[in-house]
């Protein structure tokens, strides 16, 4: 070793095997760590001769401890999940979360983004509106240097970190799942063409009617702003059609609950004459009759690792050029798309 080196964090992790975030928890002496494992990482730091970066430990003292987390709404399950990740890792990480919500709005996004850095956050975790289209103030906030994760609804044009599930895949498993019933003549309601998850989830879908060789899908894609007044017209306009679909992909559950109620309200018995399918597994997904095929995300899972990530790269254990993590989702059949073959 050369005179006058530091030794690092990451030769006490290659001598040990270990990574680099084991190593900075133990020398933290995190709970979460087994004791021996801990002991082990001391050890080889005083026989190593480690010395704290005193400048980075000075600058960790000075942070508020609180990380800022924007949703585009409370009530939802999945975004509820979400959050209890976030704060579950921040609390055992030594932080609190300030949390907002957007209300689906552009301009409410932009003023929860202004009150939680005047609130001196250390970090952002952002999953965006259905109203966002213009991104200048995500990149306002990476100009300044200001740390922030993208999660679900994401952006691709910012590099940054995002955190997601396969949200095609997922779409492809339940169409393929719908086609496998019987059904050629799916319709998938969609959200705001401009979101992410729709954009992804209308690849999955046309995937599997590719492979089925099914012609001339997009006369059966819809996009909803995905308010339940629109959600409705949607299902009626559908319903209105000389070819009738005889199955619906919607989006997400809610809208697919929205469906439903039309269609009930309009005799159509499900899955008999029309099948149904959403996407999220909402608790309601399960209790409705019929219960409702649907995919389900990890939530909570993506929120925690939203949340290590945006900690490990504040404790510069991870590095800042954006990560793109990926969760797998399952298809969770239920009674409305179970057709008699």
């Amino acid at each position: 070793m050369k005179r006058g080196h530091q030794v690092t964090m990451k030769e006490i992790a290659k001598k040990l095997g270990l990574s680099v975030s084991t190593v900075s928890r133990a020398l933290k002496d995190s709970p979460e760590l087994h004791p021996d494992t801990k002991q082990k990482v001391v050890e080889m730091a005083k026989s190593m001769n480690y010395q704290p970066n005193l400048l980075a430990q000075s600058l960790r003292i000075s942070r508020s401890k609180v990380l800022g987390v924007i949703v585009p709404e409370l009530t939802s399950h999945f975004f509820s999940s979400n959050i209890s990740g976030i704060q579950d890792t921040a609390y055992k990480r030594g932080y609190n979360v300030m949390i907002c919500q957007s209300n689906e709005s552009f301009i409410q996004e932009i003023s929860n983004i202004k009150i939680l850095v005047a609130s001196q956050v250390d970090g952002l975790l952002i999953s965006l509106s259905r109203e966002t289209k213009n991104y200048q103030h995500l990149q306002d906030l990476y100009d300044r240097g200001i740390p922030f994760i993208m999660f679900d609804r994401v952006t691709e044009e910012l590099p940054v970190s995002r955190v997601t599930v396969d949200d095609a895949d997922g779409a492809y498993q339940v169409t393929k799942h719908i086609l496998e019933q019987g059904c050629r003549k799916v319709a998938y309601i969609s959200g705001p063409e401009d979101l992410y998850i729709s954009k992804k989830r209308k690849e999955g879908y046309l995937r599997a009617l590719r492979e089925f060789g099914i012609e001339n899908p997009e006369s059966r894609i819809y996009a909803s702003d995905l308010k339940e007044e629109s959600n409705k017209a949607i299902a009626k306009k559908i319903l209105e059609e000389e070819d009738r679909a005889d199955a619906i992909f919607a989006m997400i559950d809610p809208l697919a609950i929205d469906v439903m109620l039309v269609l009930k309200e309009s005799g159509i018995r499900i899955p008999e004459d029309i099948a149904l399918a959403g996407f999220t597994n909402n608790p309601t997904s399960a209790v409705v009759e019929p219960s409702l095929t649907t995919v389900l995300q990890p939530g909570y899972e993506m929120g925690k690792i939203a949340a290590n990530h945006l900690l490990d790269q504040l404790d510069e254990i991870a590095s800042d050029e954006p990560q793109s993590f990926i969760l797998e989702t399952t298809l969770v059949p239920r009674n409305s798309t179970k057709k008699s073959k």
